[in-house]
Parts: structure tokens; C-alpha cells; sequence
């Protein structure tokens, strides 16, 4: 089965400025999934956009790459009053997870030690895998992964996390080559992010923004360029 494609209007885990005149422009692509970080944009256009995003009938994600627990809450209270699908990221608390409960917002919160703009991730697979299998018995809904954004075997750690546990394990981070998302998909991971990759062109060579989701979105649909994967 094909991983879902999460588009992410951000460079640098960073939301772009122009966030909203890209959606403008893109929300007629194919793909379901959007979403964009919790820096970069002023709440209230944060606020626009994910509503905007929503008329168009997509589903949305608020990543939170801020680690304090504070910041976290706040992300959580903005997927909350924003009407967000998702909150992605996060360090895990379970003062969020209690938050998110009796709303209909999924907590995907980042599993392994996180730290540092843009993010890095630190811990062995061992413990990264039991962290998984430990969130998921409190309830959260899924996992952010930064598999490649990993100082270690980034094959070898999402493989583990995708097989110890039931919960949809999106990859996040740095996937910028259709290799990377062949990789996602043998793992079984359930969905990848892609921002920056598609600002620099990483799937198609000087192309915009539109023609590089588009390559990756015919790549695993319509056995396009990149189709290996």
C-alpha cells in the first residue's frame, strides 16, 4: 500500500510567509493531507489557513517543533480552537494528550529525544521502539517520526517503530529523494512529509513547487518519473 503524502508549507521547519496564497494556488492538487509548523506565521493567519485549508476539504496537521511543555500546550490549544485534524510533534506529555482527549484533534506526538531548529533526533532504536509501544498504551493516535533527521540507522529505526506498533507512524523530516520515500513505503510507514524538498526541487530539477508535488505524487500513483517507489 502506498504511504499518504502530507504536504507541508514550510522551509527549514519553518511555515512559509506566503503560506496562504501558495494554498491559494495549490488546493487543487490531488493530495489530501496539508499542513504547516507552529513558527513563521502570525496565529490569526494560522487561524485563516487551516480554515481555508478545511473549505477545501483537506485534512490538517499542526506540527509543533517548540519542546517545552508549555509550548506544547499552547500548539495543543491552537489545533484545539483552530479546528485542526491532527497535532503532530511535540515532546510527549501527558498534560497535552489529557487536553486533546475530549476533542476530536489526534495527538501524533515526536518519539526520541528531539531537540535543536531544525530538529534532530538522538536515542537508540531499542528505546525509541519501546517508547512507541509505551505511547501507545496511554492513547495517543500516532507517531511523528524524524527518521531522517537521525543520528543512527534511519532504515533500521523506522522499520522497528513501524513494527512495534499498531498506530499509523508518519515519517518526517528531510525526505528529499524518491529513494527516501521508497524506503518509507517498504517500511510500512503509514504517511511522510515533504516541505522544503519540494522548495528546493528535489524531485523535479527546476521545477516549482507544483511540478515537484506533482512528480512525487505520480511516482507512487501513476507509475511516473521516480516510480520505484
Amino acid at each position: 500500500m502506498n504511504p499518504e503524502l502530507i504536504i507541508m508549507l514550510t522551509y527549514n521547519d519553518t511555515t512559509v510567509p506566503n503560506a496562504r496564497q501558495m494554498f491559494a494556488e495549490l488546493k487543487t492538487l490531488p493530495v489530501q493531507h496539508w499542513g504547516f509548523k507552529d513558527v513563521g506565521l502570525p496565529v490569526e493567519d494560522m487561524r485563516t489557513l487551516v480554515a481555508e485549508m478545511r473549505a477545501a476539504a483537506k485534512t490538517t496537521y499542526l506540527e509543533v517543533v517548540s519542546l517545552s511543555e508549555p509550548e506544547g500546550l499552547a500548539g495543543a490549544r491552537l489545533a484545539v480552537e483552530a479546528g485542526f485534524d491532527t497535532l503532530m510533534g511535540t515532546v510527549y506529555f501527558d498534560s497535552i494528550r489529557q487536553y486533546l482527549a475530549n476533542t476530536t484533534v489526534k495527538y501524533y506526538p515526536f518519539l526520541g529525544h528531539v531537540y535543536g531548529h531544525p530538529s534532530i533526533l538522538t536515542g537508540t532504536v531499542a528505546e525509541i521502539a519501546s517508547q512507541a509501544r509505551f505511547l501507545e498504551a496511554q492513547g495517543v493516535d500516532g507517531f511523528d517520526l524524524l527518521t531522517y533527521r537521525y543520528t543512527g540507522d534511519a532504515q533500521q529505526l523506522l522499520r522497528a517503530v513501524v513494527k512495534a506498533t499498531k498506530l499509523p507512524v508518519v515519517s518526517a523530516g528531510s525526505i528529499d529523494s524518491f529513494e527516501r520515500i521508497a524506503q518509507v513505503k517498504q517500511a510500512g510507514a503509514w504517511a511522510f512529509t515533504i516541505g522544503t524538498a519540494f522548495f528546493e526541487a528535489r524531485f523535479a530539477t527546476g521545477g516549482s513547487f507544483r511540478e515537484n508535488s506533482d512528480a512525487v505524487w505520480d511516482a507512487l500513483h501513476n507509475a511516473g518519473p521516480g516510480a520505484e517507489v
